[in-house]
């Protein structure tokens, strides 16, 4: 009788305890799992992430950097070897001309982008014509110069894409404003025209002087500045400030009346400005040969009159990379081995070498995925401007931005990006960087189709060329002449365009 009213009082608080106890301890568990799901899901995350940027660092890289960069990994990791015998074989391949089709296998997919011919080439087997460059070139010259400024990465970025944007002869054509929205359009990167001025003012410090001048008056003006030892330093900076539209048309009897100058000062500034040059980045050329031979194509694209293009990837001095047999035999008889039955010394040389066949196995997926990135991108460009590879008309390149190609390739915008803006395609109308196919829309008169701002300009450029030379035409007038081909464009758009293009106004082309 006492046990069953005990028993009547203790289960109503027994009941909640022992669920409430058992509840803690399921929760518990189910924390457990997940902390070492999570632990498990970062060392994965983490491995992963390795390799994207050892991948991504290598496609930044030129022909030549990659090259360096393997003979460096290989010094480095004593298990990573060199399969030359694979690289005669893909010699003997391509001099017997067999079949193309073989090597595709590591690059189809299941998407849209066309399979064209793909063969990968290295230097042994490149064409008498192929124009490699034994020194840097223009770009990378300046580029290294960028390590004597303190400047942050972001404007390292800024700073290397207005290097990029220099004409040939070293000087800056386009408005700082559309350089700003040409990053944020095709790299991703954010600026301003304010912040592209400053970048701008870091690079008038490079040598050689004068590069990044916006006009020749400046050109000349920055390398006066920079001769400080110059003793007509300021005559000649007031001769290009106050009087250099009658420098430009030879008025030096003016010049010498606003100046007060001698006879013999006169000739004393005239020798001073012949010192100068009117295109600094020619001086560089001297030096490193014609700007045909300073770029390395890393694609190569030919086309026959049936129709057909081949990709060539050019891997250079690039090899076959393997990671040594003996050290795969090692790993295979070491996982047969229980830990008592090796040695201290053992157990750190088997670690050791562990580390560095991971490592050298995770470099040769990077090469690997460099390729795959670069194949799948060139690819997608062939088939979105097909028609210029056939034809080579500037006028047939059709509008195209990052994420068209991202959307055709399968490749990350970020990835694209990285590929266009270091690398260059070789076809049989020219050497181009890959940025150069890339261009935003514009509407045509009847508002149905699209075309390239690129096809505007080259019908603009075609206009001016035709012109008469005594009477050429105003910014109003090729409106209306591009309005009759059926493009409709303000003026200022025009005059936008020309001076990007590097025409002069009308007045200053007769």
């Amino acid at each position: 009788m006492r046990f069953d009213s005990l028993r009547k009082i203790l289960v109503p608080f027994l009941v909640p305890f022992y669920f409430n106890l058992y509840l803690c301890i399921w929760i518990m568990k189910q924390e457990n799992i997940q902390s070492q799901h999570t632990v498990q899901q970062m060392v994965q995350q983490q491995s992963l992430t390795a390799l994207q940027v050892t991948a991504v660092r290598l496609t930044e890289m030129s022909l030549e950097a990659l090259e360096h960069r393997v003979e460096n990994e290989c010094l480095e990791n004593p298990w990573l070897e060199k399969d030359t015998s694979q690289m005669e074989a893909e010699g003997q391949e391509l001099s017997e001309g067999n079949s193309d089709d073989d090597r595709l296998n590591d690059y189809r997919s299941d998407d849209d982008v066309p399979d064209y011919l793909l063969r990968t080439r290295n230097s042994e087997n490149t064409p008498e014509n192929m124009e490699y460059g034994d020194t840097l070139s223009f770009f990378d010259q300046l580029k290294a110069q960028m390590a004597e400024f303190d400047i942050t990465p972001h404007q390292e970025q800024v700073l290397e894409y207005l290097i990029g944007t220099l004409d040939d002869d070293g000087l800056l054509k386009k408005n700082l404003s559309v350089i700003a929205d040409e990053m944020d359009i095709y790299q991703g990167i954010e600026t301003t025209a304010e912040e592209v001025e400053q970048m701008l003012k870091i690079l008038w410090q490079f040598d050689p002087p004068g590069v990044g001048a916006r006009s020749l008056q400046e050109c000349l003006l920055l390398q006066i500045r920079r001769d400080a030892r110059n003793p007509l330093k300021k005559e000649l900076e007031t001769l290009m400030e106050n009087s250099f539209n009658d420098f430009m048309h030879k008025r030096w009897d003016k010049i010498q009346r606003r100046m007060k100058l001698t006879d013999g000062q006169v000739k004393n500034l005239q020798r001073e400005i012949l010192r100068l040059n009117p295109r600094p980045g020619m001086a560089m050329g001297e030096k490193v040969g014609n700007a045909n031979h300073q770029i390395t194509p890393d694609f190569m694209v030919e086309t026959d009159i049936y129709g057909n293009i081949q990709l060539t990837l050019n891997q250079g001095n690039v090899p076959t990379l393997t990671i040594s047999e003996d050290a795969l035999e090692m790993l295979k008889k070491a996982e047969g081995l229980k830990q008592g039955q090796m040695t201290r010394s053992a157990i750190e040389e088997l670690q050791y070498t562990k580390s560095y066949v991971e490592r050298g196995q995770m470099f040769i997926n990077a090469l690997a995925m460099r390729r795959e990135s670069m194949t799948r991108t060139m690819k997608a460009i062939i088939h979105l401007q097909k028609d210029f590879f056939l034809e080579g008309d500037e006028a047939l390149l059709k509008p195209m931005i990052l994420e068209d190609v991202s959307n055709l390739s399968g490749v990350s915008i970020s990835v694209v990006s990285r590929v266009c803006n270091s690398k260059y395609v070789q076809t049989s109308f020219g050497t181009f960087p890959l940025r150069w196919f890339f261009s935003l829309k514009a509407a045509t008169q009847s508002g149905e189709d699209e075309v390239s701002v690129r096809t505007i300009k080259t019908h603009l450029r075609q206009l001016v060329e035709n012109e008469d030379k005594q009477h050429p035409l105003s910014d109003e007038k090729l409106m209306q002449l591009m309005a009759e081909k059926g493009y409709r464009i303000a003026r200022r758009t025009v005059a936008k365009y020309r001076e990007q293009m590097g025409i002069p106004v009308a007045r200053l082309r007769k």
